[in-house]
C-alpha cells in the first residue's frame, strides 16, 4: 500500500504533507458559499454539502482499507444507517442531530462489530464476499419497511435540529457543519493512524502472521477499526439526509459502496486526505460530464483506468510525485 514505500524517517513529512493538503482542501471549500453567492448560483452550496458528507464515508473506509487492507463491499450499509436514524427519529419526533448521530452510530457499531466478527475470520475475495452479503441483508430489510417508503424511500418534513433551533434549515449553515464535521473526523482518523493502535493495524496489513508472532492479536485491532469505521461513516448518512431531505435505500446499496471504494482508490489508498480529494474529484467529475454527455459513466471509467495505469497510487501519489520534481 501507500505507506509501504516509504522509509519511516520520510513518512513524518510526508504525513504532514497530506495535512497540509487536507487543510488546503477544507479552506477551499470555507471560501466556497461567499463565491457561490456572487455567482448567482446557490445551489453549488448543496452539491458542495452532497461532497463532504461523501467525503466523510470515503475517508471512513479509507481508515479499514487503506491502512488495514480490508475491502469491504458493504459500507454503504452505514451510510443507509445514518440516513434512515435521521427519518425514523424524525417521525417520532426526535430531531436533534446529535441524538440521531449518537443513534445512527450506536446502531452501526452494533451492526459492525457483529458482521466483522464473522466477516473478519475471512481472507481476500471472501471477506469482500460477505462484507458484501451483510450490505445487501441490510439493503433489502430496509427495503421491506413499507412505513418509510420501502424502495421509493421517504421525504423529510424538516431537516435536524441543532441546539433546538432550525439552523440547518439554511444551506449555508448545513455546509459549514458538514465541513466541521469532517474536519473533526479527519483529525481524529490522523490521531488514530499516527498512534500506536494506527501502527500496529498498519503492521498487521503488511504481515499479520510476524505481528502475531511478537504478540499482537490481529482480529482484535482490526474489528475495533472496522467497527470505527462503521460508526465514522453513519455520520456521513446523517449530514447526506439532512443535505437532500429525503432517505431511500439506494443510499445504501452495493452501487454506493463500489462508488466510495472507487473514491478511495481515486484519491490514494491510505493517505485520508486523498479519500477527501478523491471523493471531490469522482463526485465533481460526475457532474461535469453528467452536464456535457449521457454517456458519462464511459468518460469516468475511462478517466479511472487512465489514473489507475499512470498514478497507481492515485491523485496524491501524482501530486506528490510533481512536487518531488520540483527543483
Amino acid at each position: 500500500m501507500a505507506e509501504a514505500a516509504i522509509p519511516a524517517p520520510a513518512r513524518r513529512p510526508v504525513l504532514a504533507g497530506r495535512v497540509k493538503a487536507a487543510l488546503v482542501l477544507f479552506g477551499l471549500f470555507a471560501a466556497l458559499p461567499p463565491v457561490a453567492a456572487a455567482a448567482g448560483d446557490p445551489f453549488l452550496v448543496l452539491i458542495a454539502t452532497r461532497i463532504l458528507a461523501y467525503a466523510i464515508a470515503a475517508m471512513a473506509l479509507d481508515l479499514i482499507l487503506g491502512f488495514g487492507a480490508m475491502v469491504s463491499f458493504g459500507h454503504a450499509a452505514y451510510l443507509g444507517f445514518g440516513a434512515y436514524a435521521v427519518a425514523i427519529l424524525a417521525s417520532f419526533g426526535i430531531t436533534d442531530i446529535f441524538v440521531q448521530i449518537a443513534c445512527a452510530a450506536g446502531v452501526s457499531a452494533l451492526f459492525a462489530l457483529v458482521t466483522g466478527a464473522i466477516s473478519l475470520r475471512t481472507r481476500g475475495v471472501y471477506f469482500i464476499m460477505i462484507t458484501l452479503a451483510f450490505g445487501q441483508m441490510a439493503f433489502f430489510f430496509f427495503i421491506s419497511l413499507s412505513a418509510y417508503g420501502g424502495d421509493d424511500g421517504v421525504g423529510l418534513r424538516s431537516r435536524s435540529t441543532l441546539f433546538g433551533t432550525d439552523l440547518l434549515e439554511n444551506d449555508v449553515t448545513l455546509f459549514y457543519v458538514t465541513l466541521a464535521v469532517l474536519a473533526a473526523l479527519f483529525l481524529a482518523c490522523h490521531r488514530i493512524v499516527g498512534s500506536r493502535f494506527g501502527r500496529v493495524l498498519t503492521g498487521i496489513r503488511e504481515n499479520p502472521v510476524r505481528m502475531e508472532a511478537i504478540g499482537f492479536t490481529p482480529f482484535r485491532y482490526q474489528l475495533t477499526a472496522f467497527v470505527i469505521s462503521g460508526m465514522m461513516t453513519s455520520v456521513a448518512g446523517v449530514m447526506l439526509a439532512n443535505q437532500a431531505e429525503f432517505v431511500s435505500p439506494a443510499f445504501m446499496s452495493w452501487h454506493r459502496s463500489g462508488e466510495l471504494i472507487v473514491m478511495v482508490v481515486l484519491g490514494g489508498i491510505g493517505t485520508l486526505a486523498g479519500a477527501i480529494g478523491g471523493a471531490v474529484a469522482a463526485l465533481v467529475l460526475e457532474e461535469a460530464l453528467g452536464m456535457m454527455t449521457e454517456h458519462w459513466p464511459f468518460w469516468f471509467g475511462l478517466f479511472l483506468v487512465l489514473m489507475v495505469l499512470f498514478s497507481p497510487r492515485g491523485i496524491t501519489g501524482f501530486v506528490e510525485k510533481l512536487g518531488r520534481r520540483r527543483p
